[in-house]
């Protein structure tokens, strides 16, 4: 049995300020690549093993894969007091600490798998409570389980009262609010410039910690663009005026404070945008970049090519509008 998973891109976080008894809730989107892809067969002893396909020669992503998929299978087994063992083999997967989202597909996954072998049904938001995700955001559990645009709302600070991370907190995933359809007929376009250190762990948590609450005049103005900005724009399939609310995004709110922390990537942002790009924003804390277009702007691929150079990656890829898909 195989599970193919979408990355996603995470466009904002919404409330990191707590004062409306509410905190986290963001905004992203599902793609259809890159995918993450593995594969369980059953084992006759109760072991948990691993291995990876030849083609997978990302270092950092085997060390996640080595280090969350056995974690995952673990946590899963003993909620469902499971006597069996499993293999997994990791057949592609993509860069960690990037703004993909890989820690939770991974996760996910790995417990959806297991239960599907094993004849169990339960929902993703289950699954990513049980492996431990999805305590800040919830775009990663329900683009795993829905695909398309992604709202949630958060969590009431009764349940959470303190600023973490999703890897740190304990918190059930977040509520959702609404999922649409992204337009069809929209490119994303995803620049991933190289850099020499990825924002992950102890240092994410710092970030959280040390900086929240951000200011309650920015969360109600995020709140404002995406209410009565991006959402309303993409549904009317309004893609300038949508790219224009990406933008906007990046100078309120933990955008904003993203920005401050490492203003490396403004340079490239300002770049992309000058070449004719409707909007540009930062998945998570990057280095993943993205900015939609069409036909009317086509020449922005490879006027990113050239900014990006030798010193990252570039490609074209669409929203994926459904979740993940298991192939027996």
């Amino acid at each position: 049995m195989i599970i193919k998973a979408p990355s996603r891109i995470h466009m904002s976080l919404i409330d990191l300020n707590g004062s409306y008894r509410r905190i986290d809730g963001g905004i992203g989107l599902a793609l259809a690549e890159p995918q993450f892809i593995l594969e369980i067969q059953k084992r006759d002893d109760n072991l948990v093993t691993l291995e990876f396909s030849d083609n997978i020669d990302d270092d950092e992503a085997i060390l996640e894969c080595s280090e969350k998929i056995p974690t995952a299978a673990e946590k899963t087994i003993q909620h469902f007091n499971i006597e069996d063992g499993f293999n997994f083999i990791v057949h592609q997967t993509y860069p960690p600490h990037s703004g993909f989202g890989s820690g939770t597909q991974i996760a996910v996954s790995t417990a959806h798998l297991i239960t599907e072998t094993m004849g169990i049904e339960v929902e993703s938001r289950e699954l990513s409570s049980i492996v431990g995700r999805g305590g800040t955001s919830g775009i990663g559990t329900y683009t795993h389980d829905l695909g398309g645009f992604i709202l949630d709302g958060g969590h009431s600070v009764e349940e959470k009262p303190g600023f973490l991370p999703s890897g740190a907190s304990k918190a059930k995933p977040a509520t959702l609010i609404a999922r649409y359809d992204f337009p069809e007929e929209w490119k994303i376009l995803i620049a991933i410039p190289k850099i020499e250190k990825h924002m992950n762990g102890q240092d994410e948590v710092n970030v959280f910690q040390d900086c929240c609450p951000i200011p309650r005049d920015e969360v109600e103005k995020v709140s404002h663009l995406i209410l009565m900005n991006l959402v309303p724009f993409m549904l009317e399939k309004d893609i300038k005026n949508f790219g224009w609310a990406v933008s906007e995004l990046q100078k309120v709110g933990f955008n904003k404070l993203e920005h401050s922390l490492d203003d490396s990537y403004l340079p490239t942002m300002k770049a992309i945008e000058e070449a004719g790009a409707y909007g540009v924003g930062i998945s998570s804390f990057g280095p993943v970049l993205y900015t939609v277009f069409d036909e009317s702007n086509e020449y922005i691929v490879e006027k990113t090519k050239e900014i990006i150079g030798e010193n990252g990656t570039v490609f074209v890829t669409k929203a994926q509008n459904h979740g993940f898909v298991i192939e027996k």
